[in-house]
């Protein structure tokens, strides 16, 4: 081979590569996804991977389902903020299908969850394994605290009054806005907190004490929807999948959700 042919081909090899760079380089893109509270541990594990895998970009944002809290979806929404997708409690989703916010027919339930309790590590583990144990627990507690999202407003709405201690409650048991149930117990701000398990088991600082009992449980789907005028759909769509895959599963379980896809 002459010293030209070797020149000529080693700038054919180069053109080659910084094509192939170019064309991944086009095919990568950049979504915007907002999710709220219950996913985002798992959200936080799996979306790296994602990008690993993928090469696309993900801006992420996160805030509760319903509300008004300056962070909440709906808010941002109503400030104009731009998502490609978002991830949310269903009836939350569907408030935002409503409003025209997100794509009639592009839910997709990714998770379920339910709601449990915690106190401060070392003290004192109260009962809730029934609704009697549960109901004196409440009543008992110096200090409550609870989402200002879908699990809050279901004890504050439904469950507080169907137990008959809503009354009792209004000077003990707090909604938080806008931060962790769990971080305001392990503070020490609140003797007793309720969210969802996934946003509840991962502080250190926290003793788990269980699941609501199942004749009040609320089990809440979590799902995915697309927004709207959003311009990344196939990606937005590509990342769902990604959620939705076997692959993903056992790091969904271990952030205590129960994911839809596989069962």
């Amino acid at each position: 081979m002459t010293l030209t042919h070797h020149i000529t081909r080693r700038l054919l090899l180069v053109g080659v590569g910084l094509f192939l760079a170019a064309a991944q380089i086009a095919q990568a893109a950049e979504i915007r996804v907002i999710t709220s509270g219950a996913f985002t541990e798992a959200y936080k594990q799996l979306v790296p991977e994602f990008e690993k895998q993928t090469g696309h970009k993900v801006i992420s944002a996160f805030g509760a389902s319903v509300g008004n809290a300056p962070d909440a979806i709906p808010t941002r929404f109503s400030r104009g903020e731009k998502f490609d997708l978002i991830i949310l409690s269903d009836g939350g989703l569907e408030a935002m299908i409503k409003k025209g916010n997100v794509i009639q027919g592009s839910r997709v339930d990714l998770v379920r969850s339910q709601i449990g309790a915690a106190v401060r590590k070392g003290t004192p583990k109260p009962d809730i394994s029934t609704v009697a144990a549960l109901k004196q627990t409440l009543l008992n507690a110096k200090s409550i605290a609870y989402s200002a999202s879908a699990s809050g407003t279901y004890l504050s709405t439904e469950l507080f009054p169907k137990l008959g201690v809503a009354e009792q409650l209004k000077d003990t048991a707090k909604k938080i806005m806008s931060e962790r149930v769990g971080a305001v117990v392990a503070r020490g701000d609140a003797e007793l907190g309720f969210q969802q398990v996934s946003e509840l088991i991962y502080f250190k600082e926290l003793d788990f004490i269980g699941t609501l009992p199942e004749s009040v449980q609320q089990t809440i789907f979590f799902s995915a929807g697309l927004v709207e005028g959003s311009t990344e759909q196939d990606t937005a769509k590509q990342l769902i999948k990604f959620f939705q895959s076997p692959e993903v599963a056992e790091t969904i379980r271990q952030t205590g959700l129960d994911p839809v896809a596989a069962r």
